[in-house]
């Protein structure tokens, strides 16, 4: 098991000119990350010239793996052709290949929740499963492992991830399971993590507060496919059972790579330098590997 964080944790401070995406990755290093995951358009430009390069030799001199690279487009509801939409997602394999990474997820599908209807999603299948097998196969060949994330409402659930996985078919072609995810689609995270971990290629580790929809919590919330309000929380500190989905992994046999993701309100530095210090406690809990 490798910890890290993904630079989508650090984007407030970024985006705030507080550091740039070198400066993130500095400080992960010191809060104790193995690994950093790289998401672009979040704080810097990925096809800035020679941007991937210095990522890539950055992680090399602070010791940090680039576990896995994270972008995505859509098929489904673009204004652009599918080819259009292709040309991008294979843009972003080649920056993934240029910044050395070994895995990608790329999103393919996303729909308001008015909109992600199961039918709906049994229309939108077969360009689904085409873009997945396409990026894929493009991926595949610069030694790159694709992934889906469970994300977007409309290919959110457990479900209908393992339904594109398994329609797809493809020998490098996984699952990115976000435990906090399952959340927006009203689906509880220990149930949906026993589900999926067995097809995951990377993991994120994130957490929510959860409120019924007949209760506005007001500003800082959003809503669910059914309503339902979540805010984002601490790992550890909202309303996951964190104890009981790292001992789902834990007994899985996952030992790959962990990326934590913070979207609370708390500053983002001190939010998830303890989100990744509670997962480690917790995961340590359990005894020695």
């Amino acid at each position: 098991m490798k910890w890290g964080i993904s630079t989508y944790s650090l984007y407030g401070a970024m985006k705030s000119g507080r550091m740039d995406v070198f400066e993130a990755m500095k400080w992960m290093k010191e809060a104790g990350a193995e690994h950093v995951e790289i998401v672009p358009g979040l704080g810097f430009d990925i096809h800035e010239e020679g941007m991937p390069e210095k990522i890539r030799d950055t992680a090399r001199e602070l010791g940090l793996d680039i576990s896995n690279y994270a972008a995505g487009g859509n098929f489904v509801a673009a204004s652009s052709s599918y080819e259009e939409e292709l040309e991008k997602a294979f843009r972003h394999v080649d920056a993934a290949a240029r910044l050395g990474a070994e895995r990608m997820r790329y999103d393919v599908a996303s729909r308001p929740p008015a909109e992600a209807t199961i039918v709906q999603f049994e229309a939108d299948l077969a360009v689904i499963v085409k873009a997945c097998r396409d990026i894929a196969d493009y991926a595949a060949a610069r030694g790159i492992v694709m992934s889906i994330e469970n994300h977007g409402y409309h290919v959110q659930s457990s479900d209908r991830v393992l339904r594109i996985l398994h329609e797809v078919g493809h020998p490098k072609f996984g699952l990115t399971v976000d435990i906090g995810n399952f959340m927006c689609a009203d689906e509880n995270s220990v149930a949906a993590v026993k589900k999926t971990i067995a097809h995951a290629t990377m993991l994120h580790l994130k957490d929510f507060y959860l409120r019924p929809a007949s209760r506005p919590p007001g500003e800082g919330w959003f809503t669910t496919v059914s309503g339902n309000y979540l805010r984002g929380a601490i790992f550890g500190q909202g309303d996951i059972d964190a104890y009981e989905v790292l001992r789902v992994i834990r007994s899985s046999g996952y030992d790959g790579y962990v990326s934590i993701e913070f979207e609370g309100m708390e500053d983002c530095l001190r939010g998830t330098k303890i989100a990744l210090d509670n997962a480690r406690r917790i995961w340590e809990t359990f005894g020695q590997p």
